[in-house]
């Protein structure tokens, strides 16, 4: 069954220290801060969206930093590994600046026909950079370490470790229009022809494995791109009608939201494209200032009292 899902959106993690992860994703990948606000259940703290130089839907990584969290553990029902699309022949570059980093990282590996390079943030959250041979013409943030020729595009792909998957990929290919397009042992892919990029999801099917625990360095939810309300609430009644038990729409302030957990207990998201990150702020301006939604800006100043300072 066709869809309206449109690929990944953003992917939402929890880290400890704010400023650390700031710096980490600014200044050592070179990703765009495309917005900083706050959790809206918890505005003494950051929501950190980094991204691209456009701010689009499938390069946006979100994160709550909450300082001294207890550190997660992947296993099975979570999101185990983000992958970034880099431009091929750049691996050599990451590599040198891991390095110069103190970056915690594995020698670049084969999947089906990409080379990929593991690697750990500052709390142990495991990413991955993918160089492939396919089209992206997404134009990464660059800075002055940070040419276009090595910069971040936005998400390859996403994988999640399941105990078993078949639920999973019928979910995915029946109501979100994805198409398993290979297998290797147990990892088994799927792509969503809707779109061009971060398009991807692999299923790790691992029945022997623990339950993930999601906590600092772990993945928090997955979403996934619509164009429009109207799209979102036709997929969100197919997926009562299947039994799934989602939310009501929620206003994000950037898109709109719908939640349920798929059937390996991986929370899922269904997020709209509009209004987008310039909603509030310029492109040119975007991330520069602490932005608040409405019913928040009367305690702005109490709010940024308590907020840690970022340097």
């Amino acid at each position: 069954m066709s869809s309206g899902i449109l690929g990944i959106h953003h992917i939402t993690a929890i880290a400890g220290n704010a400023k650390r992860n700031f710096e980490f994703y600014t200044q050592v990948l070179g990703l765009r801060l495309v917005k900083k606000t706050v959790n809206f259940d918890d505005p003494a703290t950051y929501h950190f969206y980094f991204g691209n130089e456009m701010g689009e839907p499938g390069t946006i990584l979100t994160f709550f930093p909450w300082e001294g969290i207890p550190k997660g553990r992947n296993g099975t029902g979570m999101v185990t590994a983000t992958s970034f699309s880099v431009p091929e022949g750049s691996l050599p570059f990451w590599l040198s600046r891991f390095d110069k980093y103190d970056v915690t990282y594995n020698n670049p590996s084969s999947r089906f026909d990409e080379e990929v390079v593991v690697f750990l943030d500052p709390d142990g959250l495991k990413l991955e950079l993918v160089s492939h041979s396919g089209d992206d013409s997404r134009v990464g943030w660059t800075t002055d370490e940070i040419s276009g020729e090595f910069a971040i595009k936005g998400f390859y792909n996403a994988s999640l470790d399941l105990e078993g998957y078949e639920a999973t990929a019928g979910l995915l290919t029946d109501l979100f229009g994805y198409e398993l397009v290979n297998e290797h042992v147990n990892r088994f892919r799927f792509l969503n022809k809707n779109i061009d990029t971060a398009n991807i999801i692999d299923l790790l099917c691992l029945p022997s494995d623990l339950r993930g625990s999601v906590a600092g360095g772990s993945v928090h939810h997955i979403a996934f791109r619509v164009a429009d309300e109207g799209e979102q609430l036709i997929l969100r009644e197919k997926l009562l009608e299947s039994g799934f038990n989602i939310t009501p729409q929620l206003d994000r302030n950037y898109f709109k939201s719908v939640y349920f957990r798929e059937p390996g207990g991986v929370l899922f998201e269904i997020a709209t494209d509009p209004p987008g990150f310039t909603v509030d702020e310029t492109l040119e301006k975007l991330g520069t200032r602490l932005k608040l939604p409405d019913w928040l800006e009367s305690s702005r100043d109490e709010i940024e009292g308590k907020l840690p300072e970022l340097g």
